[in-house]
């Protein structure tokens, strides 16, 4: 691997079959503890809701208990989605998480609702609008962390003057526009929506304006990895995944399910297309498979950052994945 890269992991505490929140939890905390001892940089959570099998809605809530359970890894979210939320509020959250683990805690900004239009009005008591208000509410939120704030009349505690990293997340050309605007990192979701990936990034860098938080562009990218001792073990690991994306596309989700030998049975080519274009960037395999096809990918790109989400079943191979590529990366 010719570039040394900064490797992190996302978890959604997925439910899997059999199990239930609580379990769903107890994974995420174990794959902390994995990751940090491998030496990941990071673990973020993801707020979605009205998703029976995703116990990770109250992210604020899940990123101090998995910041409890570990001692050195950053953990944050990718993302809060900040149009559900007053800017005071997530001030105020993540100025608690700061001073409970400082220099541990980062801010992934989404201005996706992150689950349907019905619960988004349930969530922003029906004010729809506040998607357009972003780049202000995240303007919003750097004020109350800064110590000019010490004069305003409306103040977040815990929070001013705490030094709580900003990220914008993005699916699409837009959010590469503001993190550029904003002079902040950028975290791109090619993990489920790699379309505009490659475009995306090209747009942040050269729109990048350097600001207090960051002189130069930093972009992460979030990709599915499947990784095993063969490459037949690690395709029969990735039925789970495809399972989860193929319930995504046809609207009947399920809890993660256990692996099968072929997905043949449970798709049809139209679904199989849909299914594998929102997982063009996934990398399954062995060591063998995996380390030329993710040094062209990194090389190509040039991101700073890998990220990884991996929904595998089983935990110990869950786990096991985590560590390969650990091993190739380096």
């Amino acid at each position: 691997m010719s570039k040394q890269i900064t490797l992190s992991a996302l978890d959604l505490s997925v439910v899997i079959e059999g199990g239930n929140a609580t379990t769903a939890i107890a994974r995420t905390v174990e794959a902390a503890r994995h990751v940090e001892q491998l030496g990941y940089a990071r673990i973020w959570l993801a707020e979605h809701h009205n998703m029976e099998y995703i116990a990770s809605s109250a992210t604020s809530v899940l990123i101090g208990h998995v910041a409890g359970k570990t001692n050195q890894i950053r953990v944050g979210s990718g993302g809060i989605m900040l149009p559900n939320h007053a800017p005071l509020a997530i001030a105020e959250q993540f100025g608690t998480l700061e001073s409970l683990y400082p220099q541990r805690i980062d801010l992934g900004l989404g201005r996706a609702p992150g689950t349907d239009q019905l619960t988004a009005a349930a969530l922003r008591r029906n004010n729809m609008g506040t998607a357009y208000n972003f780049p202000s509410d995240i303007r919003e939120l750097q004020l109350y962390f800064s110590d000019e704030n010490s004069d305003g009349r409306v103040r977040a505690f815990p929070g001013e003057g705490l030094d709580i990293p900003i990220w914008i997340l993005g699916s699409s050309t837009d959010s590469a526009y503001l993190a550029a605007e904003m002079g902040l990192p950028y975290a791109f979701a090619a993990h489920f929506a790699p379309s505009q990936f490659y475009r995306a990034i090209s747009l942040y860098r050269q729109n990048f304006k350097p600001s207090p938080q960051l002189d130069k562009p930093y972009v992460l990218a979030c990709v599915n990895v499947i990784a095993a001792d063969t490459d037949e073990e690690a395709q029969v690991l990735a039925t789970s995944m495809y399972r989860m994306f193929l319930g995504i596309v046809t609207n009947t989700r399920r809890p993660l399910q256990p692996p099968v030998q072929s997905m043949e049975p449970y798709w049809s080519p139209d679904v199989e297309n849909a299914v594998k274009q929102m997982t063009a960037c996934t990398f399954i395999g062995d060591r063998n498979t995996l380390t030329p096809t993710l040094s062209t990918f990194i090389e190509e790109t040039g991101i700073d950052e890998l990220m990884t989400t991996g929904n595998i079943y089983d935990q110990g191979a869950r786990l096991k994945s985590f560590s390969i590529l650990k091993d190739i990366l380096g």
